[in-house]
């Protein structure tokens, strides 16, 4: 049972609904996600220096980028379905899939201030690590399809060129156009909305067609 309710409504808050409480602080889920991101690496830290006990520094800390990652959060808090309880005005449609992250880090944050630290890393062993994270799945992740690429490139000697530029096309959601060129040579494009998003795509089609 919560002891205390008011921090998990402020966990499924938007700003959007402009609420504060009784001390006239905003009501939302913002500052809860910036606490809820510091507490998840901490007890991702942990776990992961527990369960591996022959790994170094650096396997540690690529580890744990995989599982604490944008794109994990998002599908873990999409699969659990946490948008369905944001409160927010406005249509649901607007939101990227970084709400269900946020979200998520916001709930894990209010479960730290309301349970306590052996509490919070308690919970989110059953309801984060048992049901989600496979570390001989993580460990064959591809944390940069980007990085991976230039890494390759280098290593072999390839002449490997990016070329991102804001896209003005119909689509106005999609905001940047990425060409990957090998030796001079097109080999694979994409579109999305940030320049990252739009690099990594691309870089992961590259990635496929080069078989790497």
């Amino acid at each position: 049972m919560p002891y205390n309710k008011s921090i998990y409504r402020a966990a499924f808050t938007h700003r959007s609904m402009n609420l504060r409480n009784t001390e006239g602080e905003p009501m939302n889920f913002e500052r809860l996600e910036y606490l809820g991101d510091s507490i998840l690496s901490t007890i991702v830290a942990r776990y992961l220096f527990e369960v591996l006990p022959d790994a170094n520094e650096g396997k540690l800390t690529l580890m744990k980028s995989k599982i604490v990652s944008r794109e994990k959060l998002n599908r873990i808090g999409k699969e659990m379905k946490l948008l369905d309880l944001l409160v927010f005005k406005g249509k649901k449609n607007n939101f990227g899939d970084d709400i269900y992250g946020n979200i998520l880090e916001a709930l894990i944050g209010a479960i730290f201030i309301d349970k306590g630290y052996e509490k919070c890393k308690s919970i989110l062993e059953k309801i984060f690590f048992k049901p989600y994270i496979e570390l001989e799945t993580i460990e064959n992740k591809v944390v940069s399809y980007k990085s991976l690429l230039i890494e390759w490139s280098q290593k072999e000697k390839q002449n490997l060129t990016f070329e991102t530029e804001a896209d003005n096309g119909k689509d106005p959601e999609v905001n940047f156009y990425c060409k990957i060129l090998l030796n001079n040579k097109l080999i694979t494009k994409s579109r999305d909305l940030s320049k990252k998003k739009a690099e990594e795509k691309a870089s992961k089609n590259a990635v496929r067609v080069l078989k790497l």
